[in-house]
């Protein structure tokens, strides 16, 4: 492929993520910046925009296929460094991933796969589900942490703990709350905001890590405080389907939650 390089170009400025507007968008249309082989011998595409998700913030990347004229690039995994993304993957009928390919400055279409993202938009979304429902039982002590959104083992980590006797009430009371929040369902706004709005719909703070200076993306479900998010989720809390508090571990100062949805 004559217009791989041994090292990428440095691409112009940050890639637009389409999903930030539009989480429904599963196809799209950009330009190519380049291709280029890393060390390692995996192929990167880099585009002006994207409606790839890269893996972070807890959630898998999105797969899918790039293509332009009769070439057919299949997204294996997407990363983000410094705002770019990175879409890794091969060439669809090469050994190596890296025959006939794309020309910098081509249009390429777009396509993710609508089952796959659909599935981790579900998981992401009953990780924030449980943040509410943490709040709606009573367990106001304990404060958002990390959270893990991947079907091999999804979790939310607080800071606090929940007392040991008390562990199997709250983990049925988590998941009744959670599925009646499911059963009635609730629109989800996901959009970026001044920073002063921003804290208003996240119920009056936001966390240090967020400058004052920024327009964070927040997602709020239904009437409930928002929080800062980069993710994909649901348009409607309903389609989460349904969620199972499959444990409750406390571990040096924190709570540890973890959950499954159905298939």
């Amino acid at each position: 492929m004559a217009q791989q390089a041994a090292a990428p170009a440095r691409p112009a400025g940050p890639t637009r993520l389409v999903y930030f507007d539009d989480m429904g968008a599963l196809r799209y249309s950009a330009t190519v910046l380049s291709v280029h082989q890393e060390d390692g011998g995996r192929v990167a595409v880099v585009l002006d925009a994207t409606v790839f998700h890269p893996q972070g913030g807890g959630q898998p990347a999105d797969t899918g296929v790039i293509s332009a004229g009769g070439a057919r690039f299949l997204v294996e995994d997407v990363r983000a460094k410094d705002g770019v993304v990175f879409h890794y993957g091969r060439f669809e009928g090469t050994e190596q991933g890296c025959g006939i390919g794309f020309k910098e400055g081509e249009t390429v279409s777009l396509e993710v796969d609508a089952e796959r993202r659909s599935f981790n938009s579900r998981l992401h979304s009953a990780g924030h589900l449980l943040d509410i429902c943490v709040h709606n039982v009573g367990l106001f002590h304990l404060q958002p942490g990390k959270g893990y959104h991947f079907p091999d083992g999804a979790f939310v980590e607080y800071k606090g703990v929940i007392p040991p006797d008390q562990i199997p009430v709250k983990k049925n009371e988590l998941e009744r709350e959670a599925n009646r929040l499911i059963s009635e369902g609730a629109k989800v706004l996901a959009s970026v905001f001044p920073y002063e709005e921003a804290v208003i719909l996240c119920g009056g703070s936001l966390p240090s890590y967020i400058s004052k200076d920024s327009t964070p993306r927040i997602v709020k479900f239904g009437d409930n405080p928002g929080g800062p998010c980069g993710g994909t989720h649901v348009a409607d809390i309903s389609i989460i389907n349904s969620l199972k508090v499959t444990n409750i571990r406390v571990k040096k100062g924190l709570t540890k939650v973890s959950y499954s949805i159905s298939p």
